[in-house]
């Protein structure tokens, strides 16, 4: 297996020198997100063990020096860090902060280049990276990164789930960051002409979810829910809330013979069979689809809401509720998690007592820095504190009124852990692939069987 993960992560990377992970042509224009976004230091530390907070980070050499970032997305992460830093100055007035911008898939080939070469002197302080990718990395080079276990966060006040993409036996790498809840937001509207309210689609099951949305479409023409043919969200948001995936708990391959999956495939396939899931080719037809009405609901990750603000003529027409749970399975919740990311501080930190208090001081303690980042970048904290106060609890004008910051963050709060892979997507891609297989009519057995043969080749290989 760790071959395979190193030849993983080096796929389409050959062509980078080891030189590209130096600081000197890091900057990437970039900007890719997962769609896979000032209290005082005493203040931002309130609620922390009395004797955590910055003495226990080294604040002793906290009140100057510089930190450098790699982040990606201007009007998202990097605001966001770029804010953090303003509050941690206030208290903190030689500090400087400079992020420079790397997307995702940079931060990712100049950390495997630094790896392989046995050199991490040219990576940065703070590293940001998605939740569905880290743990192919700290497992391949947990040599990489920092021990954050006993930074002085208070780890009970981010939901379990969140904090387990950034563990590995009990030791937390991360500062939890960008929540990847999901929720199912509707067109009220459209559920309104078919004769349906936002409760009727509140803590139901999929199957009760689709005798619905084939009223809805035969009534209104609209669809309840859109998904690329070509991704796989929606099966991996399945069977996620059953605190299940398609890998075992020793990281084997584990669809052929996992009721969990089998049932997801099903529940999937009934419904593009049925027409209550309008399939499209690409990203750009999927939000083309809510964009130009056709779709009247999208169950995804809260990262959505970015798009479905900016549609002027929808405003005060969507809701938010609780995605359908999995029928007949005893785990099985109506509550998901798809995307994400956290902060890492990389191995290479030139001052770790300051990455340490910097991040303890904003992302891992003040509900005020989250209230700030709230409005100005949309970013929904995973700092369960934070929903909790008056601004995650305005209400909402797109959404007809509804608070839905403050229940994002409680909807986060109940998503069941499950068993991580480094092979995240490429089970995604394989049981997305066996599912289009049996809507076009093969059976379900060897469309299973192909998907269990696939995933354990690219495991093993």
């Amino acid at each position: 297996m760790k071959k395979k993960l190193m030849a993983a992560l080096l796929a389409g990377m050959m062509a980078l020198s080891v030189t590209a992970c130096g600081g000197a042509d890091s900057g990437s224009g970039d900007a890719g997100n997962d769609a896979d976004g000032g209290d005082s230091a005493d203040d931002a530390n309130a609620g922390t063990d009395a004797e955590g907070g910055s003495e226990d980070a080294g604040g002793s050499d906290a009140d100057g020096g510089k930190l450098t970032v790699w982040a990606w997305d201007q009007t998202f992460n990097i605001k966001a860090m770029n804010l953090a830093a303003e509050q941690y100055k206030k208290d903190h007035p030689g500090f400087e902060l400079e992020v420079i911008e790397t997307s995702s898939d940079d931060c990712q080939t100049k950390l495997t280049t630094c790896a392989t070469s046995g050199d991490y002197s040219t990576m940065p302080d703070i590293v940001l990276m998605q939740d569905n990718s880290y743990q192919k990395f700290l497992k391949s080079y947990p040599d990489a990164f920092t021990d954050l276990t006993d930074i002085g966060i208070n780890w009970e006040d981010f939901a379990a789930l969140k904090q387990s993409y950034s563990m590995v036996d009990d030791k937390h790498f991360g500062v939890p960051y960008d929540n990847g809840v999901c929720a199912a937001f509707y067109r009220t509207d459209i559920l309104d002409e078919a004769g349906y309210k936002i409760e009727d689609l509140t803590d139901i099951t999929w199957s009760k979810f689709t005798e619905i949305a084939v009223d809805v479409h035969e009534k209104t023409g609209k669809y309840l829910l859109t998904s690329e043919s070509t991704g796989g969200d929606i099966i991996m948001l399945m069977i996620q809330s059953c605190g299940a995936n398609f890998v075992n708990e020793e990281g084997k391959a584990y669809i052929t013979g996992n009721e969990v999956a089998e049932k997801c495939v099903d529940l999937y396939a009934d419904m593009i069979a049925k027409d209550a899931v309008k399939l499209v080719n690409n990203w750009d037809e999927y939000v083309k689809t809510v964009t130009d009405g056709e779709a009247a609901g999208i169950v995804n990750g809260n990262w959505m809401n970015g798009t479905l603000v900016g549609i002027e003529d929808q405003k005060g027409l969507w809701q938010i509720t609780t995605i359908p749970k999995v029928d007949d399975v005893e785990t099985a919740t109506n509550y998901a998690n798809n995307g994400g990311s956290s902060w890492y501080i990389t191995s290479n930190c030139q001052n770790l007592d300051l990455a340490k208090d910097f991040l303890l001081s904003t992302f891992g303690s003040s509900t005020e820095f989250y209230d700030t980042i709230l409005p100005a970048t949309s970013g929904i904290a995973c700092y369960l504190p934070a929903g909790e106060s008056q601004v995650y609890n305005e209400p909402v004008e797109f959404y007809g009124g509804q608070p839905i910051y403050s229940t994002l963050v409680e909807y986060s709060s109940h998503i069941p852990e499950f068993t991580k892979t480094p092979y995240h997507y490429e089970a995604r891609e394989v049981v997305n692939t066996a599912i289009m297989q049996i809507v076009n009519g093969t059976s379900k057995e060897d469309a299973l069987k192909e998907a269990q043969e696939t995933l354990e080749f690219k495991m093993s290989e």
